[in-house]
């Protein structure tokens, strides 16, 4: 097929994906709401880099904007968005690219789990999509209910290691991207969930086990397409966490951030939340079988 009759299509089915994840949302009354993209500070996170914007940065998510819109009281909000991060390229990744999130007040991270195979299933119904979706060869059925697997029985299933273990022994994240990440959602969509608590620092931890947070990522044919958590709603906590972080930054030699006050400010009136962030680009690749991202953007960074 001609190249540029093929990304002809693919950009018409991007369009009809983002107006169907917008039906979606505002059926469910969700409010869209449009928050800067040019921010004073990003929450300081682990392998997250933001990118300079004069004395400001480039939004790495809108996470710390929308929440601080739930706590001025909306309580079920949505955005479609882009998003900035540095040193980020590859078959899926872009430093600029398009970024689902949405928050509900009053939500824990269980109820976000049904929302994306809510929303998976308005998509493929509203796009006369069959059940089964094709990613790298793998026939991914997404009729619900879809996969649960904690992180702990996932160290379990396919590494040598211990979660525990695996932490101290500071190979925790090489082991999730290359012995546990390609074999998760393979047949259904899975659900990772329940991290260790450190790799989490803006989400809640699990009551009675705060080793552990209310944190999953969903994976369909090996792909991460989201991160969702019950959010943390206590500001000291949050402080802490932050503090924590910007000293291992500085410590390592990244660029050190300015503490977000004003998000810590409003923190203390937010109500009980749950948020997900999804990566719009890597959702259209599923429904279009893309291997890689760059076919299904108008632009590459190289194009322009």
């Amino acid at each position: 097929m001609n190249p540029q009759y093929q990304k002809a299509k693919i950009l018409v089915l991007r369009s009809k994906i983002f107006q169907a994840v917008r039906d979606y949302f505002t059926s469910q009354n969700f409010l869209e709401v449009d928050t800067p993209i040019r921010i004073p500070a990003p929450a300081p996170e682990p392998f997250i880099a933001a990118h300079h914007s004069g004395d400001w940065y480039l939004q790495t998510s809108p996470e710390l904007s929308m929440k601080r819109l739930l706590a001025a009281g909306y309580p079920k909000i949505f955005q479609i968005c882009k998003c900035f991060r540095k040193e980020e390229r590859g078959k899926r990744h872009l430093e600029e690219f398009t970024m689902l999130e949405w928050y509900k007040a009053g939500a824990a991270y269980h109820d976000l789990m049904n929302h994306c195979e809510n929303l998976f299933q308005f998509i493929k119904d509203r796009l006369s999509f069959e059940n089964s979706l094709i990613y790298k060869g793998h026939h991914i059925d997404i009729s619900p209910p879809w996969e649960k697997l904690s992180v702990t029985d996932a160290f379990i299933r396919y590494s040598s290691l211990s979660m525990q273990k695996a932490i101290i022994s500071d190979q925790f994240d090489e082991i999730i991207a290359f012995d546990i990440e390609p074999n998760l959602g393979l047949g259904k969509p899975t659900f990772l969930y329940d991290y260790p608590a450190k790799s989490c620092p803006l989400a809640a931890p699990r009551p009675n086990q705060p080793h552990l947070a209310q944190r999953f990522e969903l994976y369909m044919g090996g792909l991460e397409l989201c991160n969702g958590f019950t959010e943390l709603t206590d500001p000291d906590e949050q402080r802490r966490r932050f503090a924590e972080e910007l000293t291992r930054r500085e410590n390592t030699g990244q660029d050190v951030y300015p503490m977000p006050e004003k998000f810590l400010d409003d923190l203390h009136l937010m109500p009980d939340a749950a948020g997900n962030a999804l990566g719009l680009d890597r959702m259209v690749m599923l429904f279009a079988e893309a291997e890689s991202i760059d076919e299904v953007v108008a632009f590459t960074p190289e194009e322009l």
